[in-house]
């Protein structure tokens, strides 16, 4: 997974994140169809851009780090495959929210 990174790096104010997996089971053991596990709208991130450039040529840093739990929109973002791997790039602006660990 990390050599992946090494080659792939978000531009600007884009975040690459990878999407927390759906529960697949009750919490009495029923195994959910694909249909009724919905949407996960949390992920990890786990590689950030430099930045976005203002019009005067100054950077803003982006509001999140490697590592930080996010809160995804519903819908947007761009599927990224990397090494078999399912990621979702988004821009810094687009994220909802930071999880406090």
């Amino acid at each position: 997974m990390a050599q992946a990174f090494k080659r792939f790096l978000p531009m600007f104010d884009r975040v690459l994140v990878e999407r927390f997996l759906p529960e697949v089971k009750t919490k009495g053991g029923i195994m959910l169809p694909e249909k009724a596990q919905g949407k996960v709208l949390e992920a990890t991130v786990v590689a950030v851009g430099a930045g976005a450039r203002k019009d005067n040529g100054t950077v803003v840093p982006p509001s999140v780090k490697v590592g930080d739990k996010v809160l995804l929109p519903e819908y947007g973002g761009t599927k990224v495959v990397l090494e078999e791997q399912e990621y979702f790039l988004f821009r810094d602006g687009d994220l909802l929210g930071k999880f406090e660990n």
